[in-house]
């Protein structure tokens, strides 16, 4: 979730000309370019400035406010031209210095935090960073409000860029700072006139300005440590000191979604006055766009997917119309080019971070090709996130299985597994369901490459999330979520729209992986990440008849170590499957036994997440709670999942003995109602191998498993319960298609 917790970090600063040796008339002209420039009279600052380098034509810092100065006179679109312009002038004053990578002085402070400034509106938080920790060891020359600017600057970076360490150290020093700034400005003997008081009031009121701000961004850090306790004390002080104001409520909001309240998040959303908060100009945020975004967020946690789609939708609808209204261009295009679009309202551009919500929110609702399109376009930014390319791929997954899902989940009762009756009479023929109608027929004649929701599109996604998972933290992993199509959304104020949004490689070396617009990946998540991108791997390669890729893929996911339950039972499943179609039916024999699983559980934890709170992921532990209807929900019923397999496996051996002995057993661990079809149809082609072929149409009558007899006695047509649960990435091996065709006289 997002919140209105941080105000825009870095007004431009403009600078009078401080140097050594200037004649009072140069003091004199520099002053009123500068009283001219806060006055708005940008035309009338332009002619003082001229002048005044028309006297002293060596000093930068008159160029460099000519160019802010032309920057606030465009309104402040032209933030290309000025970053280039000051990139200019930086190159050309380090030409007369040794050290080109250091800070030159105290006095070439403004210049660099200037720099700072535009990168972080453009998003380029790395390089503002940089900048920002260079200025940070020259704090203590700097006067009060420059040195509190500078400071804001880098913790507001930080926490874009999930740093929320960084930011509270760096809060601390500035607490400190701040005090003694205080104590020392009111132990100074100053004159009791009315222009000391009048300063005196301006210190006092930015001091506790400064120390509401500290509060806000100590709850945002917090926020993204998930750190309750002191999360609810810092929210006491910003109440306190802010009121009921927008920012204060979003914040508490937030922190009630953490928490799990989320009827109380919504309340306090609702209660805020987002129509009295300032507009993006002033602020770079959209408020209306983050309230609807947040109560979308709260809504997915609920559970309630369709309507947190909903909310969604109106917060990219508000998004849009603000971007309209900002420049010339729609969605944000001219944000892109950074042109056109006051800087200060940069930032307030949310497009893709709701691009990326609104297509996992679809993910979970079952409209997987929509949800395909909002990831398509969420991934031109945020291409360098493993998890988002997984998502793409479970899209594609989804929507090639939809019609496959319907049938695995069981046939209607009166027709089960028969497919068609063909002819009448003596010529009547019933043709049974075949595994080979429920595949999917691929495009033919187009590159894997093009994006369109493939199986090959499919494979070459979640070989750009493998990719992009470093291979050295292969220790350390932690139980995976299982087969979740689906996983949440990140924030709308927690990314960068460039693949240095998350500059995790700052924190202990490798630490964390980016994964922007939400948190970054710790240790344990990136392995958990690994295992499911490894089991929809293997189940791609599997439907793309690429038997060895998928092999390989299963075995390296039952070689990962802390696996859970429900992906090394997948793994031994798709193991089995590929081996049997390279023909090494001992090997999958071997995969296929029933001991092989002991857990299904799906290693649900609270690190594996991806919907944002603000800045941070939360993982509501409601959405969870059921095992989807498609997979296992018990050991005994994987372990008929493993029988089954195993006796198409025996039955492939031909030996039908084993094989209806592995499907009996089976059918005893299972309720009749959810008996798979393939089963049946296993059961079927053994009994016609059997030669008791009219037990074999009493089993595709009554689509049932039933007691095998022998061909000479009377049929028991006594009923077993059979209780499996079919799953939708479970794909039973399929069983001798000879026998499609049943005649019946």
């Amino acid at each position: 979730m997002a919140e209105t917790g941080s105000d825009q970090t870095g007004d431009m600063k403009h600078d009078s000309v401080s140097s050594p040796g200037v004649s009072d008339q140069e003091k004199e002209m520099a002053t009123n370019a500068f009283e001219a420039f806060k006055a708005g009279s940008y035309d009338e600052s332009l002619r003082h400035l001229d002048s005044l380098q028309e006297l002293n034509k060596e000093d930068y810092k008159i160029t460099m406010n000519k160019a802010i100065t032309e920057f606030y006179k465009s309104g402040q679109t032209t933030t290309s031209t000025l970053k280039q312009a000051l990139m200019t002038l930086k190159n050309q004053m380090h030409t007369a210095v040794d050290d080109i990578d250091g800070l030159d002085d105290v006095e070439n402070s403004i210049l660099y935090y200037n720099q700072a400034v535009i990168h972080y509106h453009m998003r380029q938080y790395s390089e503002a960073i940089s900048i920002g920790e260079k200025l940070y060891q020259f704090l203590e020359p700097f006067e009060e409000k420059f040195a509190q600017a500078v400071c804001f600057l880098l913790v507001d970076l930080y926490l874009l860029t999930f740093q929320p360490e960084k930011a509270l150290h760096l809060l601390a020093v500035l607490e400190k700072l701040t005090v003694k700034d205080g104590n020392s400005k009111n132990g100074k003997g100053e004159s009791t006139n009315k222009e000391s008081s009048a300063l005196k009031a301006e210190f006092t009121a930015m001091i506790e300005a400064a120390k509401s701000k500290m509060h806000q961004y100590k709850v945002r850090a917090y926020i993204q440590m998930k750190s309750l306790k002191a999360c609810k004390r810092e929210i006491k002080s910003v109440m306190n000191t802010s009121g009921n104001s927008a920012p204060s409520l979003f914040l508490k909001s937030n922190f009630e979604y953490l928490r799990g309240n989320y009827r109380k998040a919504v309340k306090l959303l609702n209660s805020s006055n987002i129509a009295e908060h300032p507009g993006p100009l002033k602020t770079g945020e959209c408020v209306r766009c983050m309230f609807w975004n947040n109560l979308g967020c709260i809504h997915f946690a609920m559970g309630k997917h369709n309507l947190g789609l909903f909310y969604f939708k109106k917060a990219l609808q508000e998004n849009d119309h603000i971007c309209a209204q900002l420049g010339d261009g729609s969605n944000g295009q001219a944000a892109k080019k950074f042109t056109g679009i006051p800087m200060c309202a940069l930032l307030a551009n949310k497009r893709y971070e709701l691009l990326y919500n609104c297509g996992i929110q679809l993910l979970h609702i079952g409209r997987p090709l929509a949800a395909f399109e909002c990831l398509m376009e969420a991934v031109q930014v945020y291409h360098s996130n493993p998890r988002l390319w997984l998502r793409l791929a479970e899209c594609c997954i989804t929507a090639n299985k939809g019609s496959s899902e319907q049938e695995t989940k069981g046939l209607p009762s009166k027709k089960g597994i028969v497919q068609a009756v063909v002819g009448q009479g003596y010529h009547r023929k019933i043709v049974l369901a075949s595994q080979s109608t429920q595949n999917t027929i691929y495009s033919e004649g187009q590159s894997a490459a093009i994006p369109v929701a493939s199986m090959e599109f499919a494979a070459i996604c979640l070989r750009n999330a493998l990719l992009l998972l470093p291979e050295h933290l292969q220790h350390d992993s932690k139980p995976d979520n299982g087969s979740k199509s689906c996983s949440q959304s990140g924030s709308t104020e927690s990314g960068s729209e460039t693949s240095d949004a998350c500059s995790g490689k700052t924190q202990e070396g490798d630490k964390f992986i980016p994964a922007a617009p939400s948190s970054p990946l710790r240790k344990q998540e990136v392995e958990n990440l690994r295992c499911s991108i490894l089991a929809c791997s293997a189940y791609v390669a599997l439907a793309l008849g690429d038997n060895l890729m998928a092999l390989n893929h299963a075995e390296k996911l039952l070689h990962q170590t802390k696996l859970s339950g429900s992906l090394k039972f997948l793994g031994h499943l798709y193991a089995a499957e590929a081996l049997i179609s390279l023909d090494r039916i001992s090997d999958a024999i071997a995969h296929l036994n029933p001991e092989n699983v002991t857990d299904v559980s799906l290693g649900v934890s609270s690190s594996e997440q991806d919907q944002g709170s603000d800045k941070g992921d939360l993982e509501p532990v409601e959405s969870w709670k059921q095992t989807p209807l498609c997979y296992p929900s018990s050991v005994s019923s994987a372990r008929a999942t493993m029988l089954f397999n195993l006796g198409s496996a025996y039955c492939l051996r031909s030996e039908y003995e084993k094989a209806r002995k592995c499907l009996h057993q089976a059918a005893s661990m299972v309720n009749t109602k959810e008996i798979p079809p393939e089963a049946i149809l296993l059961g079927v082609y053994l009994e016609l191998q059997n030669g008791n072929t009219q037990l074999a149409l009493q089993i595709i009558k009554r689509n049932q498993l039933l007691p095998s007899v022998k061909p000479a006695s009377s049929p028991d047509l006594r009923q077993k319960p059979l209780p499996f649960q079919s799953s939708q990435p479970v794909q039973p091996i399929q069983t001798p298609s000879s026998f499609t065709q049943v005649q019946r006289k």
